[in-house]
């Protein structure tokens, strides 16, 4: 999960109202699809929500041009709110047969998107035909939404997650913002000396509800070099010393040393309110988290920068990547796959256009230079293009990122059912943080028969 350019991978109500209900999602022309007059018509979630003002506009801009490059082609943007940021409510519109005809979903949601028989098998449709960049997608993005040697989505984002750090108040505790914490010990004591700046600064900020919290201890567990799940995806395999010391690190800096600040339970859209508002020392996310708590929590760019995850005694063994792709609703004419193709192509797929269109979003408090969404294979034609572009039209310091581009980790994927599993280890990130008195072997026992019995009954 990531923060793609209108929404992020967990829970966030943006605008109480501005959504859409679940039963207004499914829209369609007419069976078929199409009109007396030919022209094909296709719905479309996850439209910028009213107050993302400038991200509404560019959307509906590029409706526009599309449509008017492609005159046979209706695009109907359906803004769903907070089910485009918030897994659970993506879920509930799964099951309640909702989703649009092309529909937004996380690499986590694969396996509940195929259980629930709503997707539609794209492999024949998908090609530099409709896709001119296709051949340019990294493969392993590709099989993500591959199952059976069948093709579900189209990638449109990929991430791999660090450590985010606020430069203003690195240098008002007289840290290093050239230097950030390597180590989770280092995290600790940098977290301290934050956090004594008082005027409710945390010094380091965590998630634990709305699957985030699982989400986050999945990337701090593969920091310690471990797993969620057994090899065979049967079984957990996190109650052991690295999900321990996951769990302990956490309940250190928030008990013994009071430096995660009082509020918890945080989900994506509260623990980036407080980071716009300069309140967030450190917390670990993708490079856009940068962007978002500019875009849509009036933060500063020039306040932020990112460090590799850190390890515990050393270099992570590992972080959490992941990303987002756009399905097809089961039943979908040719055309409006078709369709549906061409528009993501346009819209996410194309260097200089849509979520590319570098030129337009610099002059806009958008950040330009980030690095990512890495979708592209090192070395192809589009990613040459579209680095250029970035560079070209960097409206921010990219040296802010020198340090994590400098310092890769090596990436591992989510876990088989991610957001089921997430769920349950909500509860474990929960206890430790609202609870000085938690058990940690405890809480690590429930979650791993909880998750035990979701896997069993998956099986």
């Amino acid at each position: 999960m990531s923060v793609p350019q209108y929404r992020k991978a967990a829970a966030l109500a943006l605008v109480a109202g501005l959504g859409l209900s679940l039963t207004a999602c499914s829209t369609r022309s007419d069976d078929a699809g199409t009109d007396a007059g030919g022209k094909v018509t296709i719905t479309v979630d996850c439209q910028p929500v009213g107050s993302q003002k400038e991200l509404l506009k560019n959307w509906n801009d590029d409706v526009a041009e599309f449509q008017r490059q492609n005159p046979d082609i209706v695009i109907k943007s359906v803004s769903v709110g907070e089910q485009c940021n918030n897994p659970p409510d993506f879920t509930a519109r799964l099951a309640g047969g909702t989703v649009t005809d092309v529909f937004y979903g996380y690499m986590t949601d694969v396996q509940q998107v195929l259980d629930s028989g709503q997707a539609m098998d794209i492999t024949e449709f998908a090609n530099k035909d409709t896709i001119p960049t296709w051949d340019s997608i990294d493969p392993a993005l590709k099989e993500v939404f591959t199952d059976g040697g069948k093709l579900y989505a189209v990638p449109v984002k990929n991430y791999s997650m660090g450590l985010v750090y606020n430069k203003v108040l690195f240098q008002q505790a007289g840290l290093d913002v050239n230097n950030p914490p390597k180590t989770w010990p280092e995290v600790r004591d940098a977290a301290k000396k934050i956090s004594a700046l008082g005027n409710g600064v945390a010094g380091y900020a965590e998630y634990s509800a709305g699957n985030t919290g699982g989400w986050h201890f999945t990337s701090l567990l593969y920091s310690q070099g471990g797993q969620v799940l057994t090899p065979d995806g049967k079984r957990a395999d996190f109650n052991n010393a690295m999900g321990r010391q996951v769990l302990q690190n956490l309940k250190d800096m928030r008990y013994g040393d009071n430096s995660m600040g009082a509020r918890q339970l945080l989900q994506w859209g509260d623990l980036l309110t407080n980071a716009g508002a300069g309140k967030v020392g450190m917390f670990i996310g993708a490079p856009d988290a940068t962007q978002a708590i500019v875009s849509q929590f009036q933060g500063k760019f020039q306040d932020w920068a990112m460090g590799p995850l850190p390890g515990q005694d050393g270099p992570a063994k590992a972080t959490l990547g992941g990303g987002e792709g756009y399905f097809f609703k089961k039943d979908l004419s040719p055309e409006q796959v078709k369709a549906g193709l061409k528009w993501i192509a346009y819209q996410k797929l194309t260097p200089g256009k849509g979520q590319f269109d570098y030129v337009r979003a610099k002059p806009q408090n958008y950040p330009v230079g980030l690095p990512q969404p890495l979708l592209f294979a090192g070395g192809s034609e589009a990613q040459k293009q579209e680095l250029e572009l970035r560079k070209a039209n960097a409206n921010v310091d990219t040296t802010n990122f020198a340090v994590f581009e400098a310092n890769p980790v090596p990436i591992k994927g989510e876990p088989r059912n991610a957001q089921a599993v997430y769920a349950v280890l909500d509860a474990a990130m929960s206890g430790v943080l609202t609870n000085p008195n938690a058990n940690i072997d405890a809480l690590l026992k429930t979650a791993e028969e909880k998750v035990n019995q979701l896997l069993a009954a998956e099986s």
